[in-house]
């Protein structure tokens, strides 16, 4: 009986203890699971939350980097990113239009001129690239057996790179330097729309001019020949100054008066560059066809630059003389009135005088703000200038 007794006792002890310690490793086994569970969760979350910030952070980067790149006049820094950004998706179009070293040039002047003057004066760039590069191929299967084609099928090398452009980057640089792309945004399009003007005048003569004339003697001369005008280039050439001055009244690089300046100084250059030809290319060795074209956009820049400079200060001095003929005519008023009326009343009676005067000033010097190549606060400077 003590025996029995004895040994269920020794079987409730064990089974007591294994209960116990199944118990136990219960708990750890729960707890460790809730643990990994809770960690398991919290590794998600985190990692939904990098991915949400990473979301958020490139959002906001191309956010502010549309920002910066559609501004007028975004800085060195934006044009660099996004010309480089334009040059390698479309490498393969520029290399129908230039050689391989023309296109690194021509990175520099594509940088420059979209730091200085932004998206609209960078597309003014794009399309005389584009529309230029078409116009060439004009009937270039018969220029060709005329000998009378451009060189490389039209695709530009650096020196015709600087040629066309190397006026309008210089007006980059010089609006970078000075921080106010105004003034030098008028040269700028000057630059390009007599380039493109130049380049639609000479292919469509060569293409479909009849008669072609040394400009110097009125001679007739083959198509092609330097200095040869051709009344078919011509017209051709004056249509696309005014067609390429409106694209850039379009894409408000200059006003309606400022768009008639810059073809006005287009057509004129045009012009002394065929004379420069006539007279002295292939006589001077030095005078290549890129440096004259380059001394005919800087010729258009200048002239465009001074007659802006002309119209502000005239109006300037009208705005000035009439401003003096206005105050005359209101002390004339004020002693007429003050010799005939009591002090108080002719007090009384000038003061609206006064008052009416200063907003006719003030409607004045806002008119001045707004001269032909958009000018406004641009007085101190082009005095300097000229």
């Amino acid at each position: 009986m003590g025996t029995a007794l004895a040994a269920s006792c020794s079987m409730h002890q064990i089974s007591s203890g294994h209960f116990v310690l199944s118990l136990r490793k219960l708990s750890r086994h729960t707890s460790a699971s809730r643990w990994a569970c809770f960690t398991s969760r919290n590794g998600i979350r985190s990692r939904q939350s990098r991915k949400c910030c990473y979301q958020t952070s490139l959002s906001t980067t191309l956010q502010n980097v549309v920002t910066a790149a559609s501004q007028a006049h975004p800085g060195l820094g934006t044009g660099a990113f996004v010309n480089s950004t334009v040059y390698l998706l479309g490498l393969q179009i520029l290399l129908k239009g230039l050689t391989p070293a023309g296109v690194a040039h021509s990175w520099v002047l594509g940088a420059a001129i979209y730091s200085a003057f932004g998206p609209g004066g960078y597309l003014l760039v794009c399309l005389y690239f584009l529309l230029g590069s078409a116009v060439t191929k004009v009937k270039l299967k018969q220029k060709q057996e005329e000998g009378i084609a451009e060189a490389r099928s039209g695709r530009r090398s650096p020196g015709s790179v600087w040629g066309s452009g190397s006026a309008g980057t210089l007006c980059a640089v010089a609006a970078l330097a000075m921080g106010n792309a105004t003034l030098w945004q008028v040269g700028f399009v000057a630059s390009f729309v007599s380039k493109f003007s130049d380049t639609v005048s000479s292919e469509i003569g060569k293409a479909y001019g009849k008669t072609a004339y040394l400009i110097t003697t009125l001679k007739v001369v083959p198509r092609g020949t330097e200095g040869a005008v051709s009344l078919e280039g011509t017209a051709a050439g004056a249509a696309a100054a005014a067609l390429f001055a409106g694209i850039a009244f379009l894409l408000k690089l200059v006003t309606m008066q400022g768009a008639g300046v810059v073809a006005a100084a287009a057509i004129v250059a045009n012009l002394f560059e065929s004379f420069l030809g006539a007279a002295l290319q292939g006589k001077a060795l030095w005078l290549t066809n890129d440096i004259v074209n380059a001394i005919q956009i800087s010729l258009a820049a200048s002239i465009a630059l001074v007659m802006t400079a002309y119209l502000y200060i005239c109006r300037l001095v009208y705005v000035q003389v009439r401003f003096g003929c206005e105050m005359l005519e209101v002390m004339t008023s004020f002693s007429l009135v003050k010799a005939c009326w009591p002090e108080k009343m002719a007090s009384n009676f000038a003061q609206p005088l006064c008052q009416s005067q200063t907003l006719v000033r003030q409607a004045e010097v806002i008119a001045v703000g707004s001269s032909p190549g958009g000018l406004a606060g641009e007085g101190p400077q082009l005095l300097l200038l000229l």
